[in-house]
């Protein structure tokens, strides 16, 4: 997590290609078999640092694939539940978003039902208003577009 975090430093600071190769590495390093939390949090910010949206849905969907995999063995070992259940609507936002940016957005609109629904479990605090903001202004954007 430390090195996905460093990575993670190198994107927000504007070094895409860089974060693109860290991640990658870190990526091939955990393998299929990989820890599902550590693939999840790093394919998450793997989409982020796309350009193309077609290879940012797929991080995307690894992300949520990732997630899914988490039992609940596995997330009391790492002491996350809570932090997995608040990850999601931000999954789901994320492949809404992809959606809209590929003209899907049917699908758009199932993710954006499901980041809305899965957004229940967000604190009031500024992650959770966060995401719940960027619902809404997604919300907004797809409103007036037809199916």
């Amino acid at each position: 997590m430390t090195r996905i975090g460093q990575a993670m430093m190198l994107l927000h600071g504007g070094d895409r290609e860089e974060a693109r190769n860290r991640f990658g590495v870190i990526w091939d390093q955990l393998g299929p078999e990989g820890d599902p939390l550590h693939r999840c949090t790093l394919a998450h910010y793997m989409a982020d640092a796309q350009d193309d949206p077609d290879t940012e849905l797929a991080w995307d969907l690894r992300a949520l694939t990732a997630a899914g995999a988490l039992d609940e063995e596995r997330l009391g070992r790492h002491d996350s539940a809570v932090a997995l259940r608040a990850l999601y609507p931000s999954l789901h936002l994320n492949l809404a978003a992809d959606y809209v940016k590929l003209a899907r957005l049917d699908a758009a609109r199932i993710h954006l039902d499901r980041a809305r629904a899965a957004a229940v479990c967000l604190d009031d605090d500024g992650y959770g208003n966060g995401v719940r903001a960027a619902i809404e202004r997604l919300e907004l954007r797809l409103r007036d577009r037809p199916a």
